[in-house]
């Protein structure tokens, strides 16, 4: 377990780190730094550890084995990157929020990072737009949150990272879509 858990801390700061430095480029750098910080929690750290394997996040790996994962259940609900924190079940007209500016921005850093983490070098430029057209659960975002997305991650398909990863091109793209 103790290999684990330095395996999983090894990963966690690595991937922080490509988190802060896109961050950065988009000029949130706080939000960068603060970054999954709930992550070095022992609620996260613990069971994240022990289902550690270096190539598939460990959220997944205790869903598939438990049918949960409380890691998870913990990270998404205090990180305001993650769109499960804006999506209200309760609200009959208006289920999900439109993601302020700086989360929606984090989450494309997040998710950028997160691919180049976990496929290393089968990474390429075209893995945003393709993980998030078949993997994410498109009725917990607001749809203007998918456009914005979606532009952004067109774009990085299109033109490359340090194209799309700009602080005045995500503003004027949030404006568009989400204002």
């Amino acid at each position: 377990m103790l290999v684990k858990m330095c395996k999983h801390f090894n990963l966690v700061n690595k991937h922080r780190w490509n988190v802060f430095k896109l961050a950065v480029k988009a000029g949130i750098p706080w939000r960068g730094l603060v970054h999954d910080l709930s992550k070095y929690l022992p609620v996260e750290f613990i069971e994240s550890s022990k289902f550690y394997n270096g190539k598939l996040s460990p959220y997944v790996t205790s869903r598939e084995t438990l049918g949960y994962s409380k890691a998870w259940l913990h990270h998404k609900s205090i990180n305001k990157h993650h769109e499960d924190y804006w999506y209200d079940w309760n609200n009959d007209s208006q289920r999900a929020a439109v993601i302020p500016y700086k989360y929606a921005v984090e989450m494309i850093c997040d998710s950028i990072s997160a691919g180049k983490t976990y496929l290393g070098k089968a990474w390429d430029n075209n893995k945003p737009l393709e993980y998030f057209n078949t993997e994410k659960k498109k009725e917990v975002f607001n749809p203007r949150t998918i456009d914005f997305i979606v532009s952004v991650y067109t774009q990085i398909s299109n033109e490359g990272i340090d194209e799309a990863i700009r602080k005045k091109n995500l503003k004027e793209k949030y404006n568009k879509y989400c204002r």
